[in-house]
């Protein structure tokens, strides 16, 4: 009998030993999944700010296009003015 109880008992620690890795495979889940969303959430923050930083950077690509285009103008007319007063001299 005394290899019935050990059997017994083998049974009972191989069934204790089962429920604690399920509940360990249960935890280590939602540790995964507490990690992804927050890289998910680092990620969303990552990418709304450079999306921002681009926006400002098309904005100054802007103001600089048309602060060129100014200066170009100012220029033609600088030229336009001197070549008046070359010719009237």
């Amino acid at each position: 009998m005394s290899g019935e109880s050990e059997g017994g008992a083998l049974d009972l620690a191989v069934r204790r030993l089962e429920r604690a890795l399920g509940v360990l495979e249960q935890r280590m889940s939602e540790r995964v999944r507490e990690a992804g969303a927050e890289a998910g959430g680092l990620f969303d923050a990552d990418r709304a700010r450079l999306a921002a930083e681009l926006d400002a950077s098309r904005a100054r690509e802007r103001a600089l296009e048309e602060a060129g285009a100014q200066a170009s103008e100012a220029l033609g007319r600088a030229i336009g003015e001197i070549r008046s007063a070359l010719g009237e001299a």
